[in-house]
């Protein structure tokens, strides 16, 4: 008997795998990024370099879990990523807290301060910021 469309298993759903964003200045995008990230339990898990150079700058870092793949990819370019919008899920409003403290003090600005924003994400508690080239990177948490 055939299987209707319907019935046919389809492959599984995507997930997403990792995100790399292009910074034009890279060293102060890892500033940013080692402060708001290692407050969210995230850590540098690689960092790439021209092999070929004698003495070669750092073009790529990576940020995940000590324990696991890295999620975020930073790498140096001309053109940087603009208009991208990442949310991090936090363990606590503690740690939402602390990620933004960081990242204010690691060269972001405020985008949503922290705060419980009920009208569109009931439950949440969150902040927003932009990072130094001026993408959104959120952290949330459900207490």
């Amino acid at each position: 008997m055939d299987e209707t469309p319907a019935e046919r298993p389809g492959p599984a759903p995507a997930a997403l795998d990792l995100v790399t964003i292009t910074a034009a200045d890279l060293a102060r995008s890892l500033a940013f990024y080692d402060a708001a990230l290692a407050a969210l339990g995230l850590v540098r898990t690689t960092e790439l370099v021209d092999e070929e150079e004698e003495d070669p700058d750092l073009e790529a870092a990576a940020w995940g879990p000590a324990d696991g793949p890295a999620v975020l990819w930073l790498v140096t370019g001309p053109r940087p990523t603009a208009g991208l919008h990442l949310r991090f899920q936090a363990d606590s409003r503690v740690d939402v807290e602390t990620f933004f403290a960081e990242a204010l003090e690691h060269g972001g600005t405020t985008h949503t301060a922290p705060r419980r924003w009920t009208l569109y994400r009931r439950g949440e508690f969150h902040a927003i910021v932009r990072d130094p080239a001026g993408n959104l990177i959120e952290a949330v948490s459900a207490e």
